[in-house]
């Protein structure tokens, strides 16, 4: 037993070693960097920017901007993983839909966000615009991902399926969902990238209050480039933080469906 476990905790203390030797030597490369050019006002150096983050930590007005962009993204992921799925399953059982679709699909994927944050700019409200942004480019990640899970699902086990007499639902649970499960949850990785992206990206633009977006623009008009700089490792930090609990979620939704999986076996 206790060999098995440390076994098994030998990759998980090898990847966060590995991840350390990565972050270390980035950082190495940001202050040579920082050092090379010499002027703050264009490269802050990373000691700086972390005592930054760490003065801006101890103010309330930091987490409440943090709250309300993490809505903001996290409000526009889970609407356009939504929307994707109920739009992928009928679009995977129908080839008129898919071909309806797919062509808006193919807009929303190639137009630059800059557009679209400027047209619902026009439409919409600034505070919402994250929101919506956030909805439109992860809406086609998670559709192409869906149906293409639902389109590999291998024939000889729907037929076993069907030879079994298994109802929709079981089919769906048994079948479907192991196929789709892997393009899911790689739609789900990509996209919540994708929507922190374009997510502060349209709060800048949109100047939201209380919004890391808003924030980054404020340090641009007055040139603070080391809080330019720590709010977007924030970005970054927020991002990795919410998709690793994604991933989490998903795993621990997998892991309850195979056991369930294996009781009614």
């Amino acid at each position: 037993m206790i060999s098995i476990t440390r076994n098994k905790g030998r990759p998980a203390l090898r990847r966060f070693l590995q991840n350390l030797a990565a972050a270390v030597f980035w950082v190495g490369v940001w202050e040579a960097a920082c050092r090379a050019v010499g002027q703050e006002i264009l490269i802050a150096s990373p000691g700086r920017v972390a005592q930054r983050l760490c003065e801006l930590a101890r103010e309330g007005a930091f987490w409440l901007t943090v709250l309300h962009s993490m809505l903001h993204v996290a409000g526009g992921f889970l609407a356009g993983t939504a929307a994707g799925v109920l739009l992928a399953v009928p679009a995977a059982g129908s080839r008129i839909l898919y071909h309806l679709l797919s062509p808006l699909v193919g807009v929303v994927k190639t137009v630059p966000v800059v557009s679209f944050i400027i047209l619902a700019l026009v439409w919409i409200r600034p505070p919402h615009v994250p929101v919506f942004i956030s909805f439109l480019i992860v809406l086609p990640v998670v559709w192409g991902n869906v149906t293409k899970g639902i389109a590999q699902t291998d024939r000889r086990l729907l037929q076993m399926a069907r030879c079994y007499h298994f109802g929709a639902a079981k089919t769906v649970r048994y079948v479907y969902l192991p196929s789709v499960a892997p393009y899911f949850l790689a739609a789900c990785t990509t996209g919540m990238g994708l929507a922190w992206k374009a997510g502060i990206a349209a709060e800048v633009l949109a100047n939201a209050e209380l919004s890391i977006g808003g924030r980054i623009y404020d340090s641009k008009i007055y040139m603070e480039t080391v809080d330019l700089f720590a709010w977007t490792a924030v970005v970054v930090l927020m991002s990795a933080a919410l998709e690793k609990l994604v991933l989490a979620g998903m795993a621990k939704a997998k892991e309850k469906l195979c056991g369930g999986g294996k009781a009614d076996a």
